[in-house]
């Protein structure tokens, strides 16, 4: 492989573990041990705005070594898409995963398929998976940061949710 394709892809690597908001594991690590339990302040009924739209996150609170949650995203009152989405306990750790959903329920991922965000680290109200952070801003306000890669070019999404109540 030549240093020219290297270079960029080391490059665009490195911003993005670089930035606060979004990391990545470091090559031949592995996810720390984690609970379930350690993001329960997740859990809740979220209501924002991103791409244009209104969006709505509703997180169960943990049972059985997970949580769920179905995302969706709308715009003047007609529905784009939906997401289900999970964190489980996988090999003592935490995995993220999620799969799309066209507004008639049709699958985007194919039938056995699905999108990981393997942990990265916990923080105090701070949760990093490979690609997505939740961070608890205060009880009523949670941001997620989603690195959103279109056509080869990465950039990071915030959505900014308050709790509905």
């Amino acid at each position: 492989m030549s240093d020219l394709f290297i270079l960029p892809l080391l490059l665009l690597h490195l911003s993005l573990s670089a930035d606060s908001n979004i990391k990545y594991l470091a090559d031949g690590k592995i996810s720390p041990k984690a609970k379930i339990e350690q993001v329960s302040w997740i859990a809740g009924h979220w209501k924002g705005e991103a791409f244009g739209g209104q969006t709505e996150e509703i997180w169960s609170k943990p049972s059985a070594g997970s949580m769920m949650c179905v995302f969706k995203l709308f715009k003047d009152n007609q529905v784009n898409f939906y997401e289900i989405e999970i964190i489980r306990e996988v090999n003592n750790s935490l995995v993220l995963e999620l799969k799309h959903f066209s507004k008639e329920l049709k699958g985007w991922e194919e039938k056995n398929e699905k999108v990981s965000f393997p942990l990265v680290k916990l923080g105090k109200n701070v949760a990093y998976f490979e690609g997505m952070t939740f961070k608890k801003i205060s009880d009523d306000v949670l941001h997620v940061f989603v690195d959103i890669e279109d056509q080869g070019k990465h950039s990071e999404v915030l959505f900014e949710y308050e709790r509905d109540k």
